[in-house]
């Protein structure tokens, strides 16, 4: 049987072979200590990793949490102890509230003692970016991919919600996780680009968004991952920006270079979201930027 330390060093190997396997450089070598660093992962489907398999076997169902999401991989290349509690779906009111019958609040994953927290979220709340995708869909069919119907139809709409509402629930729950934690480093990843920053060839088969709103969508992702970097900056937390990493693989591009993966015509089994490239590319980033706590 092995050691708590050998399993350590087995997933790290893993970590380290996926990083390299997907042309993403070295993952950080996992420390050798008997008190391994202890790590909270919270959010939604993007850090739950929603749609790739395996499914994490220690994880509710509903939340469709894979084994290969960025925790698991970050957590192996630091030699953390890892408590994942991502959830697909996840709004900020989850880290406080029961998000289904038997999943615990987000939050009560939290200890004094932890040492490292992560997530994303954001993109669930008031359902404002799966509506934005939903109906920009929907516009985009309805005019054969031409011209920008969703920005003429809903124009600031979804941004002022993100400003208004988003925005203040982020900065609320980063500043809930440095009371419950706070000898913690906080990371707050920002999304992987989902469209390009316009429309490119062919694109629309998969991605049935106007032309004029493929730079609509753009600008609505970059507000809703600036007020997480806002309320990471006032909070204290650390904020992963994702946009100039995720910049060539959004699920406009190609099966073999994507992180994200289109509506139509993907791998997941959940669409609009990253696949293991994806995870595997924000767990390198991340441990970029946040080093060895």
């Amino acid at each position: 049987m092995r050691t708590p330390a050998q399993h350590r060093t087995a997933a790290a190997a893993v970590a380290a072979a996926s990083f390299a396997a997907l042309g993403l450089g070295t993952a950080p070598a996992a420390a050798d200590t008997a008190d391994p660093l202890s790590y909270v992962a919270l959010g939604d489907s993007y850090s739950a990793g929603s749609g790739v398999l395996p499914l994490d076997p220690g994880a509710p169902l509903l939340c469709a949490r894979t084994s290969k999401n960025y925790p698991h991989l970050l957590a192996a290349s630091l030699g953390a102890t890892l408590k994942d509690v991502t959830c697909g779906g996840a709004q900020t009111k989850d880290f406080t509230e029961s998000q289904y019958p038997g999943v615990a609040p987000q939050f009560d994953a939290l200890s004094a003692d932890t040492d490292l927290v992560t997530l994303t979220i954001g993109g669930n709340d008031s359902s404002t970016f799966i509506s934005a995708i939903l109906a920009c869909g929907s516009a985009g069919v309805v005019t054969g991919g031409q011209g920008s119907p969703c920005k003429t139809l809903y124009g600031n709409t979804f941004k002022d919600q993100v400003e208004t509402k988003t925005y203040p629930a982020i900065r609320s729950a980063l500043n809930q996780i440095k009371a419950r934690s706070p000898k913690a480093k906080v990371a707050i990843l920002g999304y992987p680009w989902i469209t390009p920053a316009k429309a490119v060839p062919g694109c629309f088969l998969k991605m049935p968004i106007a032309q004029g709103d493929v730079p609509y969508l753009r600008d609505l992702q970059a507000t809703l991952n600036g007020v997480a970097e806002r309320a990471a900056a006032e909070s204290g937390a650390t904020f992963v920006d994702m946009a100039a990493a995720s910049d060539a693989h959004d699920a406009c591009r190609p099966a073999d270079q994507r992180w994200i993966e289109p509506v139509l015509f993907g791998t997941n089994f959940v669409p609009v979201h990253p696949n293991a490239a994806g995870e595997a590319g924000m767990a390198a980033r991340t441990a970029e930027v946040i080093g060895r706590p």
